[in-house]
Parts: structure tokens; C-alpha cells; sequence
């Protein structure tokens, strides 16, 4: 194998592992991205077509995967293990126990696609690798996973939260976005009540509930938000 089919291999399972991870994609969005033409990129898709990968072809859009197709787990490099290790012990660091709990699930799923001699590093690694500051730290929220869910699915969140002077409401909310800062997570939300966007801390929230009640996304980005309220 020369270098051109090297590259081009690289390529081909870069832009696989691409349309796993993006719901559509354009040949000139993966022609810039790659740094080749994108008569280049229809030729790649062409051959990852004719080695059964099904793939979509939206005109005037893009492409992407058929729905619930499966792919092989990849292999990560030593690198890229060790950094997700690394994560691992940052994430450590969260006061959300909910969060903790599903990332420690996901790295043990990473873990057990590891080539054998990757793996005993990995868990070397984590073995070896501590941050003093996190032992014991006390964990002040349960509901980032869920508030996840009811952000990317859209539906209606009700709790009880309690403000800075102690007094405690309920609340019907549609959660817009999530930001950690450096001791609490808080949620931004369009608060129903008081019919505009609000900020709770997450450790203030309680008796939390997920509705089967949707609500209309809303039309602007994180960063139209602050430009727009901040």
C-alpha cells in the first residue's frame, strides 16, 4: 500500500466516523474539511457505497447514514484512550452525581473496545492519575441526565426551586442550555410563570419532573441568547 491509499484509507474512515457523528453533511463542508476537491469527496462516497455502507444522498443537502445502521466500534489510539482517562478524572470534579454516573458508564463501554494492551494502560493510567481536590466532594445535584433528555427532546420540566432567600416555588419550565461554572451547574430556561428565560442552580432545584408535554424549539443558538439578553 502506497501513501496515496494510506491517505485515502484515513480519509475514507475519518469520513465514516464523520457521518456517524453528524446527522448530515455536505461534500463541500468534507472537501474543506479533509483538504481535497470535492470530485475527491464524491469518489470516497462512492466507495464506501459500494463497500455496503448505506449511505443517503439528500439532494441539495448532503448526505447521511441510513437510520439504525450499525458500525464497528473503532479502535482509539494509546492517545486518545489516555485522554479520555484523563476526562474521566475531571469529570470527577462534577457535584452532579447523575452526570458522573453515565460518563463512568460510557468510558467503561470505551474501555471494553480496547485492544488487550490498551486496555491494561488505560486502567494503569487511571490507577495512577488522581486529582487530590475531588476526594469526597459532595455532590449537589441528581438531574443533569435527565435535564439532557428534556433539552434535546424538547419537553416541559416542572420542580420545586428555591431561591437565595429560602423561598420556594414551583416551577414549569423549557430548558434551553446548560452551563457549569465553577461550583454549580445551572440550567437556562424559559421560566413559564414568569414568561421570560431564567438561570437555576441545579442544586436548588428538587422534586423534579419530566413531562410528556412538548414545547416549540427555540429559534437561536447559545451565543444569540447572551448576545441578546447579556
Amino acid at each position: 500500500m502506497n501513501d496515496n491509499d494510506t491517505k485515502r484509507l484515513s480519509r475514507l474512515t475519518a469520513i465514516l466516523t464523520q457521518l456517524q457523528t453528524k446527522r448530515l453533511l455536505t461534500a463541500t463542508k468534507l472537501a474543506e474539511k479533509f483538504d481535497v476537491s470535492v470530485r475527491t469527496i464524491y469518489r470516497d462516497i462512492r466507495a464506501l457505497e459500494q463497500a455496503g455502507v448505506p449511505i443517503l444522498t439528500e439532494d441539495g443537502k448532503g448526505y447521511s447514514l441510513m437510520e439504525g445502521y450499525k458500525i464497528p466500534p473503532v479502535m482509539f489510539t494509546e492517545s486518545q484512550a489516555n485522554a479520555l482517562i484523563l476526562a474521566e478524572q475531571l469529570v470527577l470534579k462534577n457535584k452532579d452525581t447523575s452526570f458522573i454516573k453515565d460518563y463512568m458508564e460510557a468510558i467503561d463501554k470505551i474501555k471494553a473496545v480496547l485492544q488487550q494492551s490498551e486496555k491494561d494502560k488505560a486502567n494503569l493510567l487511571a490507577d495512577r492519575t488522581r486529582f487530590e481536590q475531588n476526594l469526597n466532594r459532595e455532590r449537589n445535584s441528581n438531574n443533569i441526565s435527565e435535564l439532557q433528555q428534556a433539552l434535546t427532546n424538547f419537553q416541559l420540566v416542572k420542580f420545586d426551586y428555591t431561591n437565595e432567600k429560602n423561598k420556594t416555588t414551583n416551577r414549569t419550565i423549557e430548558p434551553f442550555a446548560l452551563i457549569s461554572t465553577n461550583e454549580n451547574w445551572l440550567l437556562i430556561a424559559w421560566c413559564r410563570s414568569r414568561k421570560e428565560f431564567r438561570f437555576f442552580r441545579l442544586d436548588r432545584i428538587t422534586k423534579m419532573q419530566v413531562l410528556y408535554e412538548k414545547f416549540e424549539p427555540h429559534k437561536m443558538t447559545l451565543q444569540e441568547y447572551f448576545d441578546k439578553f447579556h
